[in-house]
């Protein structure tokens, strides 16, 4: 029987499935053969043209998906599937050379491809597409964020890193009996850590990462839980933040297939002023804006990077 869109729904709702990244290419690549098959209406951004959406039929209530960047997303199924296959070489590859993976030159043309990001883009976004089919895309918006993280955490486990979730209660000095509780999207080192009772709840070569799908109202709270982590435990606590996208459909003029930037540069200069730098910033579909300027540029880089240099950076032992 051919899959549909409905039962790719219950495939995202499914809490037990999506521990391997085989199964996130199996529904990925069931998404790509299914919209060849149903055609639903494909829309250029008349403001961004790297950007489409895709409109489903009646049956599905005309629901238009998010924007998707037709420079990283792969249409065709078995254009990623072909594509899938090399990320998995490549991620052995990666697991075996680690840091010196840039030296390697078998690889090299691999990674000045960038594939990376269009692989780990289209597995998410597909993801994203089956959500926005919902009546109620709300009931969606949030697993569709925690598939992402369980996403990025495959990936690094796959690399041969400890890699988990994880929440810490951490007693607020000077005021005993008191805890503050922090749900930690992912905390990942190279050597599986002992948390003793001294390193108090994060050990010292451990990264802490947070996941989310876009910065969008969520980027203060990165740069606040460094801050604050530093300052309980009382020592430097490495932070990253890994986003998917920073983009939305906007109404522009006499269109509703506009695209917005949601990334606020001010805000992120800002806090990083303020507050603290973070250890580092990637994002799979960067804003040209994250390239283009200088001070971004410093701290932010596509996700591709953090795999193939910034992670053994910040895991060496």
């Amino acid at each position: 029987m051919e899959v549909t869109l409905v039962d790719l729904q219950a495939s995202v709702r499914d809490t037990t499935a999506f521990n391997t990244l085989e199964e996130y290419q199996r529904l990925c690549k069931a998404f790509l053969e299914l919209i060849t098959r149903i055609q639903p209406t494909r829309i250029v951004s008349p403001t961004h043209n790297n950007y489409a959406f895709f409109q489903y039929g009646e049956t599905y209530g005309y629901r238009i998906t998010r924007p998707l960047n037709t420079n990283l997303f792969i249409e065709s199924a078995d254009d990623f599937q072909v594509a899938f296959e090399r990320f998995v070489s490549f991620l052995s590859d990666l697991k075996q050379y680690q840091a010196s993976i840039l030296q390697q030159e078998s690889v090299s043309r691999y990674i000045e491809s960038s594939e990376v990001n269009k692989v780990v883009y289209t597995l998410q976004q597909s993801i994203g597409c089956i959500g926005d089919s919902f009546e109620n895309p709300n009931q969606s918006r949030k697993r569709v964020g925690q598939l992402f993280e369980i996403l990025v955490k495959l990936i690094i486990q796959e690399l041969g890193l400890e890699c988990e979730p994880r929440t810490i209660n951490i007693p607020i000095p000077g005021y005993p009996g008191h805890e503050m509780s922090y749900e930690l999207d992912l905390v990942f080192s190279r050597d599986k850590a002992i948390v003793a009772a001294e390193t108090r709840f994060i050990h010292e070569s451990e990264i802490v990462g947070s996941v989310k799908t876009t910065s969008k109202d969520r980027i203060d709270k990165v740069f606040l839980d460094k801050y604050l982590l530093t300052k309980l435990l009382g020592r430097e606590v490495p932070v990253i933040a890994i986003f998917l996208h920073d983009v939305q459909r906007a109404k522009t003029g006499n269109s509703i297939f506009g695209v917005n930037s949601t990334f606020k540069s001010n805000h992120f200069l800002g806090y990083t002023v303020a507050l603290n730098r973070l250890d580092g910033v990637y994002y799979v579909d960067p804003r040209p804006e994250m390239l283009s300027s200088e001070r971004l540029r410093e701290q932010i880089r596509d996700f591709q990077t953090f795999l193939v240099r910034d992670l053994w950076k910040l895991s060496a032992i």
